[in-house]
C-alpha cells in the first residue's frame, strides 16, 4: 500500500511540474525570469487587528507621546510561524496569501506503515491558502514547499499523515475568495535544526517565493 502511495504521489508530482511548464510555454511573458526576477519575499502582511486598533482611536484621545500610526512597525521585519505572506503565481490573476499556522517538530506518523527513515525525523508544518486573485488556484501545493535548516540544506516535501492533523490535499483547486487548509509533511535528518520554510505557487515554478523563519 505504501509503495503504491508513493508511486501516485509521484505521478502527482510530476503532472503538476509538467503543467506548470505548459503555462511557461504559453505565456513565456509571465514565466520570462529575465523580465521579472525570480525573488525571495519574507515580508509578511500587516495583520487586520492591529490596523483595525489603529483606526478606531480618535486622534484627540491620542496620548501626545503616541507616535502616529504610520511611524509604527505593525509587522515584524521577517515572516514567522502564525504570519501571512501575499505570492503571485505565474498567470495575472493568481494570487494566494499563505499562513504558516503551526509547526509540529517532531511530527509522528499516523499509522504504524509510513515512518521516517533510518536517522531522520518527520516535521510538519500547517498551511493556510486563501485565494485572493481573480482566477481559480489549481495546484499540488506539497510539490512548491522546501524546509532549510541552519546549515543550508533543503528537503523537499514527503507523503506522510501525521496525528498533529489532517494532510493538505495533493489536488488542491480554489475559485477566488476559496481557502485550504492542511500539513505538509517533511522527512529530515534528525540532527538537523529547522530554520526556513519556503512555498511556491505552480508547484514550485512560480518567481514568487515567499520565506519563512521557523528558529
Amino acid at each position: 500500500m505504501y509503495h503504491r502511495t508513493r508511486i501516485r504521489r509521484t505521478r502527482i508530482r510530476l503532472v503538476a511540474t509538467v503543467a506548470a511548464a505548459g503555462i511557461c510555454a504559453l505565456g513565456l511573458t509571465a514565466c520570462d525570469s529575465g523580465d521579472s526576477g525570480d525573488t525571495v519575499t519574507d515580508k509578511p502582511k500587516a495583520k487586520a487587528s492591529a490596523s483595525a486598533t489603529a483606526s478606531e482611536k480618535p486622534a484627540s484621545e491620542k496620548p501626545a507621546s503616541e507616535k502616529p500610526a504610520s511611524e509604527k512597525s505593525g509587522t515584524p521585519d521577517v515572516a514567522k510561524v502564525g504570519d501571512t505572506i501575499a505570492l503571485k503565481g505565474l498567470e495575472d490573476g493568481n494570487k494566494l496569501d499563505v499562513t504558516v499556522v503551526k509547526i509540529a517538530d517532531p511530527a509522528k506518523s499516523s499509522d504504524e506503515f509510513t515512518t521516517p527513515g533510518s536517522g531522520k525525523r518527520f516535521v510538519g508544518v500547517q498551511f493556510k491558502l486563501v485565494n485572493t486573485g481573480t482566477a481559480a488556484y489549481s495546484d499540488s501545493p506539497a510539490n512548491g514547499a522546501k524546509i532549510t535548516d541552519v546549515d543550508g540544506q533543503q528537503f523537499e516535501s514527503t507523503f506522510a499523515d501525521i496525528t498533529a492533523g489532517p494532510s493538505m490535499s495533493s489536488a488542491v483547486r480554489l475559485k477566488p475568495g476559496g481557502k485550504a487548509l492542511g500539513w505538509i509533511v517533511f522527512e529530515v535528518p534528525k540532527a538537523s535544526k529547522t530554520d526556513t520554510i519556503q512555498f511556491a505557487m505552480n508547484s514550485g515554478m512560480a518567481n514568487q517565493t515567499g520565506e519563512w523563519k521557523l528558529s
